[in-house]
């Protein structure tokens, strides 16, 4: 019976794996971490160093194996996810297997990783994020998004892209979309499914699109963060060694306080704040001409002098962002012409700009 499962039971299984005729206690090794069980599945991490990812497996498949033989379990996964080896001396024997020791990263030299924030949900941050990303390539840059809203993810709409990526080896490889390299959860599932997971396997899942994805040479990899500050957010802060963060915010008062907050994460987590746009700012009646400011105007400008740190701009409340977004087809990319591609354009300069000096390359995570 799946009732029955516990989490001791799964490490009491994880201490004796084994492997050709070597029975190994990945436990005692510090090898196994984020055990989760539901319904009968089971999932954990084992933490090995990168350059072994290969010549683990036959451990990662022994320990499924092992798990697969308790009663109750209806299936086992084992992660990979790359920490570094200390030193040879202190590293643990595996009798033939890969050691492991204490957490490191690889790094990927070129690349410029910087997050889209907001505090909350419902500002336009995935829009402004893939828009702020076209705009950036335009500036002559290789650019990647991902998104990294496991619960809600917003790019496969944002791009129109229906297909499942591929794999080459245990990586996968990245989907293209208007010259950037794209991707999501959301391409790995249906649209309306729901994501039913508890933390360890978001941690996991984030970390395998982040790092165990195909990049290839990218100037810039802009990740669209989930909305908040709580576990997945601190998670990609320390994995994705971030160059810097951009919040949005929409003008009101109750969006400022949680665009503070986020804000204040990304201090203390010592990531530099590149800067605050105010989304839906202003909206122009295509009627009358007239401006309205239905959200407020200009908190996020004055929230910014505050903070000391850069306002980087307006971008209206619009229909035809809105539409191409819905549609698939983004506006920086799709309407080039636009008066409101502009703000984008000046945003992102701004962002590159603020990006001089403050080079942090993303470490290289492998996850199978």
């Amino acid at each position: 019976m799946t009732s029955t499962l516990t989490e001791d039971t799964i490490t009491n299984a994880l201490k004796q794996v084994s492997v050709e005729g070597s029975v190994i206690d990945l436990i005692a090794m510090g090898l196994v971490s984020g055990v989760v069980i539901k319904d009968g599945n089971v999932g954990f991490s084992l933490e090995v160093d990168p350059e072994d990812a290969e010549a683990i497996q036959p451990l990662r498949l022994a320990a499924e194996i092992a798990v697969m033989a308790i009663p109750g379990v209806l299936s086992a996964t084992a992660i990979l996810t790359a920490h570094k080896k200390t030193s040879p001396d202190t590293a643990p024997s595996t009798g033939g297997q890969p050691s492991t020791g204490g957490q490191g990263v690889m790094h990927q030299p070129a690349t410029h990783v910087i997050a889209v924030a907001s505090g909350k949900g419902g500002v336009g941050k995935s829009t402004t994020a893939i828009n702020l990303a076209l705009a950036i390539k335009d500036l002559g840059m290789t650019v990647g998004i991902l998104d990294a809203d496991i619960y809600g993810p917003s790019l496969p709409r944002l791009t129109g892209i229906t297909k499942k990526p591929t794999t080459e080896g245990s990586k996968l490889v990245p989907l293209e979309a208007y010259g950037m390299k794209v991707m999501s959860i959301g391409f790995l599932m249906e649209e309306d499914a729901p994501t039913i997971w508890r933390g360890p396997m978001v941690m996991s899942a984030l970390e395998q699109m982040l790092k165990d994805v195909l990049w290839g040479d990218l100037d810039v990899l802009i990740i669209d963060m989930p909305p908040g500050t709580g576990d997945a957010q601190l998670t990609l802060c320390q994995r994705a060694k971030l160059a810097g963060a951009v919040i949005v915010s929409t003008p009101q008062d109750l969006a400022l306080i949680d665009a503070r907050k986020g804000l204040n994460m990304f201090v203390k987590v010592g990531v530099p704040v590149l800067g605050i746009v105010e989304n839906m700012s202003y909206f122009i009646c295509p009627s009358c001409g007239e401006t309205a400011h239905i959200f407020g105007h200009g908190g996020a400008k004055d929230t910014a002098e505050k903070l000391g740190v850069p306002f980087l701009g307006n971008v209206p409340l619009e229909m035809d962002i809105r539409a191409t977004s819905d549609a698939g087809t983004p506006i920086v990319a799709t309407k080039p012409n636009s008066p409101h591609v502009k703000a984008y354009r000046d945003i992102a300069k701004k962002v590159v700009d603020g990006l001089a000096g403050a080079e942090r390359a993303a470490p290289k995570i492998t996850i199978n």
